[in-house]
This record gives C-alpha cells, structure tokens and sequence, in this order.
C-alpha cells in the first residue's frame, strides 16, 4: 500500500522534473513530449541520478493520462464521423496490420528468436499508438481530414489489438484456437460495443444536455469525467482497454453537442496526466538493455518507420485518398506504444517469450516516440517529394483516381448490385480462410499424413512427403484462381458503378475505367492476400506465401502501368478537347460566367477526368507569376490543372515549367475536397497568405 506522502512525493518529483524539461524543449524549439521522456529517463531507476521516483505509482497515475487523452479525442469524433471514415480505416488497418506482424514474424526468425516469440514480435509493433499521435497531433495543430483518418485507422488498431491477444494468450497456453472460440471472441466484443453505444446513446447525451444545462462548470466537469472513468472501468471488467472505453465515452459525450464546453474543461486535466504518461515511458527506457540489444532495437525501429509508412499510405491511397494524405498518415502512424507493452508484459506472464522481448520493445517505443514529432512534421515535405518524383502517369493517375471513388461512393447502388458485392467479397473471403485451413492444417498434420502414406503405398518418406505437398499445393490452386478471377470480377462491377460504360455508343471513359479496374483489383487483393500470407508464415518455411503474393501482385502491376500509360494519352486528349473548348469561348461574348456550364458539358463527354472547375486567377493571387512546379499545387493538394485560358484568347496544355499569370482560367480536376483546397491556395489574397502564421 503506498500512503499518501509516497504519493505526494512521486506526484511533485514528477511533475518538477517534467515542467524544468518542458521549459528547456520549448526555448529548444523542440516538442515538448521529448522533454516528458527525458524528465523520465532522469528520475527512472537506470540513470545514476539521485532523483528517483516510485515506479509503480507513476503508472498508476500514467493509466489517468492515457484515459483523458483517449477521453479528449473521443470528443472530437461522433459516432458518425467515426462512420464516415469507417471504411478507410478498415482497410488501411487490416493491410498495415497484418503487414507489421508478417515483417515482425520475419525479423525474429532472422534474429533466431522462437516462432512464438516472432509471432508476438509482429503483435508488438503491429500497432500505433494512440497516446502519442493524439499528443503530438495537439501540439502541432493538426485537424481535419488527416486526423480523423488517422484516429479511424488507430481505434480499429485497437480492436485488431484485442483480438491479436485473445488469439496469442490460445496459442502460448497451449489451448489452440479453433474456429468456434475466435468467432466466439469477435462476437463478445461486437456485442458490447453494440450495446455500449446503443444504451450510451439513450443515456449519456440526455445526461450531459441536462447538467450543462445546470450552467456549473465545474458539475459539468465532475460529470463528464465520471462517465469517462466509469466506461474505462466497465471495457476494463469487460476484458478490454481502458483506452477503447475511454474513447467511446468521449464520442457518446460528443453526441450531446455540448463537447465543446466539456473539452474545455477537461483540457487542464488532461494535460497534466499526460504528461505523467510520457514520463513513465521514459523511466522505462534502460540504456544498458538498449546498449545489449541494440541491433534488434535498431532493425526493429526502421522496420516500425518504413512498414507503417508503407502499409498505411497504401490503404489510405487505395480507399480513395490522395498521395498527400497517404503519406501524411502513414508518417504519423510510425511508432508503438501503449498496446506493445500490454502485448510483451502478455508474452512474459505467459512464458511465451524471453526476458529480452519486453526491453526491446519499451526501447523501439521510446525511440519511434522520439522520431514522431519530427517524421508528422516532415510528413507534408515527404509528400511533396513523393509527388514530384513519380513518374508522370502515376501523378496523372494519383490525381484522378480520388474522384472515382468519390463517384462510386456516391453511385445510386441497386438491392441487387449491393447484394452482388457482399456475394463477391463473401466468396473472397471464404477462399482465403478455406486457403489458410488447407495450408495450416497441412503444415500441422504433415508427418501423420506422411506416415499415412507412406504405410498404405509402400512409398519411402522422401517421395511421401513430396506427394503430401503436392496434393496440397494441387488443392490450393482452385482457392487461389478463385481468389484471383472473384478480385476481378468485383473490381469490373466496381468501376463499372463510377465510371457506367455507354452501351452502343463510344465508350470515352474506358482507360479511366481499365485502370480503376486493376486498381480495385490490387486494393481487393492486398486486402486478403497480405492477411493471409501474414497467418499462414508461421506454418509454411521460407517465403512461399509471400512469393505466391507477389508474383500476382506483379502480374497486376505490369497491367497497372499500362492502363496508366494509357490513361495518360486519354487525359492529354481530353486536355487538348478542353484547351479547344476554351479557345472558342474566348470569343463569346460574357464568356467569363460560362466557363463552368461548358466544362460541365465536357465533363459529360470526357467521364473519368473528374469535374473540371474553372479557377480565375487575380492580381492579389500568390500564384500569380509562379510556374507550376514551383507552385506544386497538385502535391499540396491533390488537384492538377488539365488546361489554361489565357486572358488573350490563348489556351494551353499546361507543363510543370508553366508559369501562371493574371487572369488566367485554370481548368483543375480533382476531388471536391482538392479542388476546394486548391481554390483556397489560388484565391488566397497575398496579404492574407503573408499574415498567417
């Protein structure tokens, strides 16, 4: 039992320490999480400085700043944004997912550690940290689209967590999982989220509409975070996180539309134990295990930077985002925490894995804590980066294929189109978790079937084993076609609803619609493909898995980059229909207001290069006697200018060397999110851009 003064003395040493590292980091130009890591690594236990703290009341303290962070991001997202980015982040999470933890499950065999321990190697830093990035997107002001995605992708990371350590706890006590007990799992977590939020609905609002109306502040406070502690303790009892429950107390307070005011007041608080968080991270670190498994360490924490910003970027690019965005959030996601300690503290209660796996995992923390800060700031400069040097079919393609999905999102979906996609994705599904069983009961029963063969055919044990493996692989193939051609067939059906072919007629949308096809196709795949090679790695040797993945996923690219190419050729056409169109306008007379009703006409002839908008450029425009590389409005953006209007009745297909002048039309296509964000760089007045900060 600690008493009172244990706890005083912890709390004041804590927070001393932290406020004099702060201050430093601060007049440092540096973030101020650095500072709360360093405060803990001074009065850790590992550090020869006579400032040491209690430990274990420090974590017990850490556990409220993880709860009001979770708390405070919840109140900025409803239920219904959370919905909104549903998809998005599904997908980039499964793919992102389960590509960290079939490279974890790799680099630990590399290293010859056990398959269990790679297995909870790949668990570790399979996923972000919530903490963190809610902290570090604070300090750095970032809002909008990028947060919310981000925040969509790491509350699905959550769920994936817990499943991954219902599963990993089966495996390790030697108890298996079968079908029965993994369903049974998912339905016990989708039934109390289910009935969290359906009797929080009807409850927590009403609630807090009724005590804001009270207008006591402080009341208001008290409440709002006894719902948010009461709903932790409940996930808690529950069997899940504190973190998870937090965050849909703050979402179902949201939903009473007084989150502002509650924000407000929880601020402070929160504040505080957070940074009690960031200091008890640090007082993990040791130097010494750091310094005696420093290659690991090492390997681990690129691996965590360059996989999260691979895996993550890829889903978010393919659900429809642009490369900007993708980039963005997959900077923003690269590092662990939290969950990486529940998950290695799992592995050694269980005796799953050695002593080694937790240090190693605080230390990869500790640094990917570090680096966040820096890599959220270099995100936006690595996007622009990786926009400039894509060869340029790929930024035609990444420019326009953003405003397909918005299409197909918002195509009119008949009951019977929409039952045909669950059939597909239902197929698809099934063919791989059939493929996953026929490989994973073959690797585990492999030496009775031998054995079997070997004593009904009077075959020797090297040609049995030999024919073991090939009826299985003869057995594997019909799931692997299926999987393949039902990609395909979905990925038609798909483009087919944002890009609706013209029966009879010329079809001018058919590259935009090839190369949406592979894409979907790609998306579709990578979506089953990378789950499954990520399961069926532990019970196959070498990289089979991987290299049957990859060898399709190439045949696909090489059909990528044509359909690319091509559309490149249909866009430079369509820019030379616009640049005609707007050459003859010139000559008519208030010509100025229909720009936009004879783009809109174009748009209808020439589907598949998004929405032409027309963008008139003042004197008081910023890009104004800039060219368009240096301007570099499609990577800050995502829109790129098909075509210009000269104010002198000149109209052409613009180049990167173009250079912008005074009342030029600029035709942009894009997303509506890019062309509204481009619209505000191009109307910016050059005063308001020099006043803000």
């Amino acid at each position: 039992m600690h008493g009172a003064h244990d706890f005083l003395k912890a709390l004041a040493m804590v927070l001393c320490v932290a406020a004099v590292t702060s201050i430093i980091f601060q007049r440092l130009r540096q973030p101020v999480v650095l500072g709360y890591i360093i405060a803990g690594l001074i009065i850790g236990p590992h550090v020869p400085i006579p400032l040491v703290a209690d430990s274990g009341i420090v974590q017990t303290l850490s556990e409220l700043g993880v709860i009001l962070l979770m708390f405070s991001l919840g109140l900025e997202f409803s239920l219904r944004k959370l919905f909104q980015v549903g998809p998005t982040a599904s997908v980039t999470a499964i793919i992102q997912c389960s590509l960290m933890i079939w490279l974890g499950f790799v680099v630990g065999r590399a290293f010859g550690w056990t398959a269990l321990e790679s297995i909870f190697t790949g668990a570790i830093i399979a996923i972000s940290s919530t903490t963190i990035i809610a902290k570090a997107f604070d300090e750095q002001g970032i809002k909008g689209k990028l947060r919310e995605i981000v925040v969509g992708v790491l509350i699905v990371e959550d769920l994936i967590a817990i499943m991954l350590m219902a599963t990993l706890t089966a495996v390790s006590t030697g108890a298996g999982l079968s079908a029965g007990q993994l369903a049974l799992t998912m339905g016990r977590l989708g039934l109390f989220l289910v009935g969290l939020v359906v009797v929080g609905l009807l409850v927590i609002p009403r609630v807090v509409r009724a005590v804001h109306k009270l207008n006591r502040p402080e009341t208001l406070l008290v409440t709002s975070v006894g719902i948010c502690f009461a709903i932790a303790l409940l996930a808690q009892e529950f069997g899940y996180s504190v973190a998870l429950g937090a965050f849909l107390a703050g979402s179902l307070v949201a939903e009473s539309g007084k989150e502002k005011d509650v924000e407000h007041l929880v601020q402070p608080v929160r504040d505080v134990f957070a940074a009690i968080f960031f200091v008890s991270v640090g007082m993990l670190i040791d130097p010494a295990l750091v310094a005696k498994h420093w290659v690991a360490v090492a390997v681990l924490t690129l691996v965590v930077i360059l996989g999260k910003l691979v895996g993550v970027a890829l889903g978010v690019f393919l659900t429809g985002n642009g490369t900007r965005t993708a980039v963005q959030s997959g900077l923003s996601l690269a590092q662990i925490g939290e969950f990486s300690f529940i998950i290695a503290g799992l592995g050694l209660s269980l005796n799953a894995t050695g002593q080694f796996l937790y240090p190693v995992a605080v230390a990869v923390s500790a640094i990917t804590t570090l680096t966040t800060p820096f890599l959220i700031r270099a995100s936006g400069p690595v996007a622009n980066l990786v926009d400039r040097k894509l060869p340029r079919p790929l930024q035609t393609f990444a420019a326009l294929y953003g405003s397909w999905v918005e299409g197909l999102r918002a195509a009119p979906t008949q009951k019977t189109t929409g039952a045909k996609i669950r059939r597909m994705v239902r197929l698809m599904v099934l063919d791989a978790a059939l493929l996953a069983a026929l490989v994973i009961g073959t690797s585990v029963f492999i030496e009775r079937l031998i054995t079997t063969v070997e004593n009904r055919g009077g075959l020797g044990a090297s040609v049995a084993r030999l024919l073991v493996i090939g009826l299985a692989s003869a057995l594997a193939v019909p799931f692997l076609v299926g999987l393949v051609r039902m990609a395909r067939s979905l990925g038609v059906l798909l483009a087919d609803l944002a890009l609706p072919p013209n029966e009879g007629k010329l079809d001018r949308a058919a590259a935009p619609r090839r190369a949406l096809v592979v894409t979907l196709q790609l998306a579709s795949l990578l979506s089953v493909g990378i789950p499954l090679v990520a399961l069926t790695q532990p019970f196959i040797p070498g990289f089979q898995g991987a290299a049957v993945l990859l060898v399709q996923l190439s045949v696909l690219a090489v059909g990528f980059w044509r359909s690319a190419t091509n559309l490149q050729g249909h866009v430079r056409a369509g820019s030379q229909v616009i640049v005609s169109a707007l050459a003859a306008q010139t000559h008519v007379p208030g010509n100025e207001e229909k720009h936009g009703d004879r783009l809109k006409t174009l748009h209808a002839i020439l589907p598949g290069l998004g929405e032409p908008t027309p963008v008139r450029l003042e004197a008081s425009s910023p890009a104004v006697g800039q060219s368009l590389a240096q301007l570099n409005l499609r990577g800050m953006t995502g829109a790129t200018v098909l075509a210009i209007q000269r104010g002198d009745g000149e109209a052409v297909v613009p180049t990167a060397q173009e250079v912008l002048r005074e009342g030029d039309v600029l035709a942009l296509a894009g997303t509506h999110e890019a062309i509204d964000a481009a619209r505000a760089v191009l109307e910016t007045p050059r005063s308001q851009e020099a006043a803000a900060p």
